[in-house]
């Protein structure tokens, strides 16, 4: 217990947000894995508040002082904590239907932490805690979800990629997480405090933390509420680059496949679109394998769309699973292949739909025809010269030899393309030109 209370008293001293919010983490640090059985320990549900207040702000070495409204707020956070870490504790233990009862007791240490922002002047650089308390609450209502899905007959995979797949089950507890983090990013984004002591400095983290929960809710529309926010607020916000590169790159990740996932394939859009998810790109440690292979996930689509090109070989040399899903295709795209392009959407079908981007591939179908009708332009050849002058391309190909290469580049045909069928399909492609 005097590890965490000596660790308060030291981060308010110096006020260090980042030490503070080691002292509410949930989970123990590797070089003291037994820190949190210890504090439980320390105390009993009888005498857990006064045990707080005495380690807090009576203990013989301590020079801290603060006002007695923020004490009190203080004290009902570690003693919402304490009580906490005993349901974490009877998690480990295999409690039956302890991930919900863990919800319960961690969302109230992040009400606690929210009524002392609110009513007892929390100051601006704690905000840290919130970063802890948000993040796990999070995380524990998605284990509480999955184990009332287990205890359903239902199952799923909780990873990494869990953010980018909406679950169609029940999601009550991360429903309400998503409510709770809402109201922290209400908090940060109304405070009208100069922006040196001001919350705002919290904003990009906790509206990063909101993106991910309402993609896993499947309810990516709510996403735009708080862009829209956003930009209202963006004359009295400190100006992006001022923040943390982590939050900007993982804001301008999320806001640009929000704009990729409008299906507004209009050429403005889709460059903003290209625009978040290519400064996402550049800003991104290059060290960080996993979220450059996320960002590439919905970059090439987008790219395809816009410029009609595909990833190099050297691009996709580092990240085996795109290579797998886009080599094909590629290759496809750029032979002409639309048979190969037909198996090679098919093979990865399960992958692009649950990245939600396989209406976007779909679309490279054109580009892979017009690269099958430009062959026929180019293996048609030269035109005979005329009173010396240099030999022209054919500007005339006869609409059957388009059917021959139709039928030849997609053997899934069933039937005999008429002429009529690929002259609609010729003025279709001009026009899209």
């Amino acid at each position: 217990m005097d590890v965490i209370y000596r660790d308060f008293r030291v981060a308010h001293m110096n006020c260090s947000g980042p030490l503070l919010a080691t002292t509410i983490t949930p989970v123990a640090p590797l070089e003291d894995p037994n820190r949190l059985v210890r504090f439980y320990e320390s105390s009993s549900s009888f005498a857990v508040a006064t045990d707080v207040r005495s380690c807090l702000f009576a203990h013989p070495d301590t020079e801290l002082r603060l006002a007695k409204s923020e004490d009190n707020a203080w004290v009902d956070v570690y003693v919402t904590y304490w009580k906490a870490i005993g349901r974490i504790l009877a998690v480990d233990d295999g409690e039956k239907g302890g991930w919900s009862q863990l919800y319960e007791s961690w969302k109230e240490v992040t009400n606690a932490l929210i009524r002392g922002y609110s009513n007892s002047g929390f100051e601006a650089w704690t905000i840290p805690c919130l970063y802890v308390t948000a993040r796990y609450l999070r995380a524990f209502a998605i284990r509480a979800d999955e184990e009332q899905s287990v205890g359903n007959g239902v199952s799923f995979v909780i990873g990494m990629h869990d953010d980018m797949v909406g679950d169609h089950g029940k999601n009550e507890k991360l429903e309400d997480a998503a409510r709770i983090i809402n109201r922290i990013f209400t908090l940060c984004i109304s405070d009208r405090a100069p922006l040196e002591s001001s919350r705002k400095w919290g904003l990009y983290y906790t509206t990063n933390l909101l993106f991910k929960t309402y993609f896993k809710l499947n309810s990516i529309g709510l996403s735009k509420n708080i862009i829209r926010a956003l930009r209202a607020s963006r004359t009295d916000m400190p100006p992006m680059e001022s923040f943390p590169k982590s939050h900007i790159v993982t804001f301008k990740y999320y806001v640009g496949i929000i704009l990729f996932l409008e299906e507004d394939y209009v050429q403005p859009t889709a460059q903003k679109a290209e625009e978040y998810l290519t400064d996402a790109w550049n800003m991104c440690h290059r060290g960080a394998q996993r979220n450059r292979e996320l960002i590439l996930t919905y970059l090439i689509p987008c790219h395809l769309l816009t410029t009609h090109t595909l990833p190099t070989a050297h691009l996709l040399a580092p990240y085996p699973r795109l290579q797998k899903i886009f080599s094909d295709l590629g290759q496809s795209v750029r032979r002409g292949d639309l048979a190969g392009f037909d198996e090679a959407l098919a093979n990865g079908e399960d992958e692009f739909v649950k990245r939600r981007i396989y209406l976007t591939l779909e679309r490279g179908r054109d580009i892979a025809l017009r690269n099958l009708l430009r062959k026929v332009y180019l293996v048609g050849g030269f035109e005979e010269p005329k009173g010396g002058a240099p030999p022209l391309r054919r500007t005339r190909v006869p609409v059957a030899e388009f059917c021959a290469a139709l039928r030849l580049g997609n053997k899934t045909l069933n039937h005999h393309l008429e002429n009529d069928e690929v002259e609609c399909l010729l003025a279709n492609m001009i026009y899209k030109v």
